[in-house]
């Protein structure tokens, strides 16, 4: 018999701040109530919430930067993002798609909103979050999966009342199409009103649940859109009744026990890792990559 997964905190969005000049985001954690390890193997979670980009002929975005030792994965809801790397990767993404850039041993990288998006104009809104890699994977080589909506596995509820979309692991036999490096479930659940749903996520997985769209009951408490749901670890039922439409973005994994040195673009376990990290890229060895 599986007990409820209690709640520990329903966060509303913090302070919006921009990345670069094309991401207005909402830092969930690292910060406040979820510290570094709280939702590891997930370091990192900005939200983009809805935001209207005006015309522009220069897109706006992020210019030329490093990463090593950890994965970024974005999530685009609304508008066109391209990313670029040093590895000779690219790709654009529009809503519903994912980008899964694994750093690893470093890599440059930039993101833009799409050329044509960024002319037009219109709603933007994504997720991008930081997943921390294992020590024994931190120097493995680069990599790029650009997973379409078409990709995903798919698990439609009972009389079209949503589906639920796996980017990573499984659900109820619908498998996800990333590859990872430790146990994860990523999903976006998109519910019609008065849809009901039961995730189960073992009691040791750090588990939360991003509202972007509508409002939903999460086990017998309210959740608007842009709050974050943060579960205890104790207890694996999650029950979900929608409000109203609503689109939630569902993240489970199994802890990285492992010490954490984060120092700007730089996931590693030791500041003499994070060192040599930031003496490599003066020394070339991410690659080029022109902004």
């Amino acid at each position: 018999m599986s007990t409820i997964k209690k709640i520990e905190a329903i966060i509303p969005p913090p302070a919006a701040h921009m990345v670069g000049d094309g991401f207005r985001v909402h830092g969930f954690f690292p910060g406040g109530r979820i510290s570094k390890q709280r939702m590891s193997p997930f370091f990192l979670m900005d939200y983009n919430s809805k935001v209207e980009f005006p015309p522009t002929d220069k897109p706006r975005g992020v210019g030329v930067h490093p990463h090593r030792g950890f994965e970024t994965v974005t999530i685009a809801y609304h508008g066109r993002i391209a990313h670029h790397d040093s590895s000779g990767n690219s790709g654009i993404i529009g809503q519903g798609d994912v980008q899964w850039m694994t750093a690893a041993s470093g890599l440059l990288h930039k993101e833009y909103h799409e050329e044509t998006f960024a002319k037009e104009g219109g709603m933007f809104q994504m997720v991008q979050l930081w997943v921390n890699l294992p020590a024994k994977y931190k120097m493995t080589a680069p990599k790029y999966q650009e997973i379409t909506n078409k990709m995903m596995g798919k698990y439609q509820l009972s009389d079209n009342k949503g589906v639920v979309e796996i980017i990573a692991g499984e659900y109820d036999n619908a498998k996800g199409a990333a590859s990872t490096f430790t146990p994860i479930q990523m999903y976006n659940a998109r519910l019609k009103m008065d849809a009901e749903i039961d995730f189960k996520f073992p009691a040791t997985y750090n588990t939360g649940i991003l509202v972007v769209e509508g409002s939903v009951t999460i086990n017998n408490e309210t959740a608007q859109a842009d709050h974050f749901v943060l579960f205890g670890n104790e207890g694996e039922l999650i029950s979900i009744k929608a409000s109203e439409d609503s689109i939630l973005f569902v993240l489970s994994g199994e802890p990285i026990d492992e010490p954490i040195a984060q120092y700007g673009p730089f996931l590693m376990n030791t500041m003499k890792e994070v060192q040599e990290a930031i003496a490599d890229v003066n020394a070339g060895k991410f690659g080029v990559l022109e902004d």
